[in-house]
């Protein structure tokens, strides 16, 4: 069982969100477990172009950068920490950007059977808007949210805490399968409300009409 940690602060392992990130990957350690960091600010990351590349030929884009690298890693794992500071109500700039090049992904529910787990730091502590986003962006790629950890800084043990907790909830959910139904429906009602648009764009999109195929969705 494979774990990556997706960290978009600049301070890196310095970092308050780090801090709290890392309780969440100790809370998740254990037997066969096998964890992988990567801090954004050390990849070169391009805003979307919105080519369409990556919908005409799953994962190429036309933009030679290392956001296809980070995403194949998301794709190898069960698991992904997506951890970073609340800049006005949002994730980093880098992360959004990481998110925004992950077209394909949302068309094709590439993240479907993973969990993903949401990790935010603040000096306001006003961060569910970001938890949320997080959240969201969980859903709209296919995967199951396990829940997130927030906190103001600086990080108090209560906190420290619950990020660990978070985490063991996380391996287990990662391990058992967990099926959420409230979660399971909003990803299936997003997937039935695409088809028609992966139909209407067949041509022009073959490889993405045809892994729907494959999968048995259309």
């Amino acid at each position: 069982m494979k774990i990556l940690l997706i960290s978009a602060s600049p301070h890196k392992e310095k970092s308050r969100t780090f801090i709290l990130a890392k309780e969440v990957l100790r809370g998740a350690l254990g037997e066969g477990i096998a964890l992988e960091t990567i801090h954004l600010c050390d990849f070169r990351i391009s805003f979307c172009r919105h080519c369409e590349e990556c919908h005409k030929k799953i994962l190429h884009c036309s933009v030679a950068d290392d956001a296809p690298k980070i995403m194949k890693k998301m794709l190898e794992v069960e698991g992904i920490i997506l951890a970073s500071p609340n800049y006005i109500n949002q994730v980093t700039g880098l992360m959004k950007t990481l998110f925004d090049r992950a077209a394909h992904f949302i068309h094709c529910k590439r993240l479907l059977g993973k969990y993903i787990v949401g990790v935010v730091s603040s000096g306001s502590g006003y961060d569910q808007d970001v938890l949320g986003y997080i959240n969201f962006f969980a859903h709209t790629c296919g995967a199951q949210y396990s829940g997130g950890v927030s906190s103001r800084v600086p990080v108090s043990k209560e906190k420290l805490k619950e990020a660990y907790e978070l985490g063991r909830k996380f391996a287990l959910d990662i391990k058992e399968k967990k099926a959420y139904p409230d979660q399971v429906g909003v990803i299936e009602k997003r997937r039935h409300d695409f088809k028609e648009v992966i139909k209407a764009r067949k041509e022009g999109r073959e490889e993405e009409y045809r892994y729907w195929q494959d999968k048995g969705w259309l």
